[in-house]
Parts: structure tokens; sequence; C-alpha cells
């Protein structure tokens, strides 16, 4: 008989990361036949055309510029003030929705998520999400005593699939009497797909229904790619959406630092809710800095100072933004190479709008994943298919993928 000196609830727990696992057969890869013969799609951060860890300049040198004090001393539960005012207007721009706002501080985009699913859904409830989606996703709701349920993100035309987001939400609410559901986008990990207003306006005209049902309707928008997703205005115009909304739906976006800033280990992030009720955002502040006292007790106060610093100083917010437009661009650029080889073979790959990442379905990802090592390239196996990742390939490399994807898919497929 073997031995668990685990609580019960807590004996099974097994983190299984195919990112993680992909990414350690690259490590492999590189050592036996060098960095430069290796394509490595895995990395979910940005690399330079030189295969090196991009950092924005600017960011670099506002950071190495703080006194010791900002960087060691204990922030506030609930965040910096200064901060926490400019998460909101970073998040939403000129496009702010009508009605009360608030946000705290979280340790990086993945906290704001945690908070969201461990205060907006009941426990042995389920949250909804796309059928492609982020794994962790998976993982936080089990954690917190929910389950993770899915509806299928494209249609026969690939377009946002309306019908099967509201067969589902009709479904689960059958049986609960509120429902939490997650909505990454723009530039949506693993496909780089976004939502199109029209597809936001029907998304909430399923939400109103529901909640003059009096069912209670709260929404998480992950936000992570947002400024890698096009221009500001135009990327937020959805915002406008969420003003005015029913009492009994709440809103929310998870702000992190880690892509928009290139300061993915300082995890450094945000809540951000808006409501037409003053109550559920008093509720909302209330309840999130009490998880954070229980779960992190504070975050890191040098990254927020640092967000603080750069947005108060116009000068460096301008150099700042041009860097970070340069490095959208230098993605974007190579999204566009895949996709247009893409069409030129005839692979299926997913609408990609814009961010870090680019798809392909496949019936058996892993064994296509597998194929294409034979080649040295390296990409992540998920449930419905092949994850490129565009922010950690050059140009250079990111050309022939797409027919080199398309030989292994019919390989393992026989087509």
């Amino acid at each position: 008989m073997t031995t668990s000196m685990a609580a019960s609830h807590a004996a099974d727990k097994r983190l299984k990361d195919a990112i993680f696992g992909a990414a350690s057969a690259c490590k492999e890869a590189v050592a036996k036949y060098g960095a430069e013969k290796v394509t490595n799609a895995t990395i979910g951060a940005m690399m330079d055309e030189d295969g090196k860890l991009a950092c924005l300049p600017t960011m670099e040198k506002v950071y190495r510029s703080l006194p010791m004090e900002d960087l060691i001393a204990y922030a506030p539960i609930a965040g910096l003030p200064d901060y926490l005012e400019a998460v909101v207007d970073l998040t939403f721009a000129d496009q702010r929705p009508e009605g009360y706002t608030a946000a705290i501080a979280t340790s990086g985009g993945t906290g704001a998520i945690h908070h969201a699913v461990a205060n907006y859904a009941e426990k042995g409830d389920k949250v909804l999400t796309s059928d492609w989606f982020w794994g962790t996703y998976n993982v936080i709701c089990q954690e917190n005593g929910c389950k993770l349920e899915n509806f299928q993100l494209f249609d026969e035309k690939q377009e946002f699939n309306i019908g099967d987001f509201n067969r589902k939400v009709e479904e689960i609410l059958k049986g609960q009497d509120s429902l939490l559901v997650i909505i990454n986008s723009p530039a949506h990990n693993p496909t780089g797909f976004s939502l199109t207003e029209g597809d936001w306006d029907n998304v909430l005209a399923s939400f109103k229904e529901w909640a003059a049902k009096g069912k209670k309707l709260s929404l998480l928008v992950d936000i992570a790619y947002l400024d890698y997703a096009g221009e500001k205005q135009e990327t937020r115009r959805f915002m406008k959406k969420f003003g005015n909304l029913p009492d009994n739906i709440l809103v929310m976006f998870s702000f992190s630092m880690s892509k928009g800033y290139t300061f993915y280990g300082q995890r450094t992030g945000a809540l951000l809710a808006v409501s037409s009720s003053k109550e559920v955002i008093t509720e909302f502040s209330e309840i999130n800095k009490y998880t954070s006292r229980a779960t992190w007790s504070n975050i890191n106060r040098g990254a927020m100072t640092l967000l603080v610093r750069i947005q108060q100083d116009k000068a460096a917010l301008a150099q700042f933004e041009k860097e970070r437009d340069g490095f959208y661009r230098m993605v974007q650029s190579r999204g566009d190479i895949f996709m247009q080889e893409a069409a030129d073979c005839g692979l299926n790959a997913l609408p990609y709008k814009g961010g870090f990442f680019l798809a392909v379905p496949a019936a058996d990802p892993s064994a296509v994943c597998d194929k294409l090592h034979e080649d040295l390239i390296f990409a992540v196996p998920l449930k419905l298919g092949v994850r490129i990742a565009a922010c950690s390939v050059s140009s250079a490399k990111m050309k022939g993928i797409a027919g080199k994807v398309l030989k292994a898919l019919q390989a393992v497929e026989g087509k």
C-alpha cells in the first residue's frame, strides 16, 4: 500500500503541462544539433530575430533607475493606488465603459484569473470557456472546486460559434443559478483569433437574456495579449459595450504586465471590474483583497512602480509605446508569413488576427508534433491541434514552417 500524507482532496494532484514538455524536448535538440538548426515554436515569450529573449529598452532603463526601497518594500494588499489607477487607464484607453470600476493587483494575469474563479464561481459549479483554450484555466478551476466546460469556438466558416455558445450557456444555467464565462480576446491564446464587435453584441445579448430570468452572469475577458492585437483604440472599442448592463451582469478583465511589458517573471497583473452597481464594485474590491491576503498577501512593488513611472512620464511613455509597436509589428509579420504560406499550400490554419500564437487543427496533435521533430521544429500539442508561437520564431525560421506542418499532418493522417 502506497503511503500518502496529503489531504484526500489533494492526493491526486499532478501537473501535466504540454508546453513545458515540448520545451524540454526542444532543449535536448538544441544541445545535440545547435540552436541555429532548431526552430523553437514552444515559448510564450518574445524572442528577437536573433533568438534571444527580448526586453523593451525603456522598461529596462526605468526599472534599473528605481531606488532600492521601491524594489524591496512591501506594497499594499490591494496594490499601489497609482498602479491601480494606471491599470484602469491602460486597459480602457479612450474606450472606458459607463459604470463603476475598480481594480486589484494580482500575481500576473494568472492571479487575476484565479481570483475571478475563486470568487465568482460557486464550488461544484461549471465555468465556461472555448474548446481552444489556455490549459491553466482548467487547473485553476479544479484547484477552486469547479469544473471547466467548453463551447466550440469556431463554426463551419471558422467564425465565432455563437450558436454553440448559446447552447452551452443554456445547458449550464438549467442546472445552476450563476455562471462565470472566460473569453480570451483579442489575440486569443492559442489561435490568435479575436471576436468582432458583432460577436460581442451576440455574447451580451445572451447574457442579458439570462439576466432577465434572474440568473447571475460574470464575464472574465482575458486581455493578456491586448497590446499585440492591433491599434490601441481599435482593439479596445468593444469595451464600450460593457457599460450600463443589468446589475446581475459583472464584467471583469485580467490585465498582465508579462507580455505588454516583457516582464514575465515579475508576476505582476491586475483584475479589473465594471458594473452598473456601486455595491457590486465595493464587494469586488473587498472580497478580492481578502483572497489576495490569503494567497500571496501582496505582489511585486517594483514592477507596479515601474508601470506608474512610465505612465506618468510623457517622454518615456511615448518611447515605450514606440518600442512596443515595433515588437507588435515584428510578431505580426511572422504570423503573416505563416498564414500566407498556409494559404498558398492549402494548410487549414485557424484565423489569426494577432498576438503571440497560431494554431492548426489536428486529429492527433502529439503525433504531428513528433513528426515535426524530424525537421527540428518544436511546437506544442494541444487537445485539438498544434500551437505555433509566432512570438518566439524569427521571420527567417518562420518561412517554410506551414508547408512542413502540412507535410507532418499528411504523414500522420495518411491524406
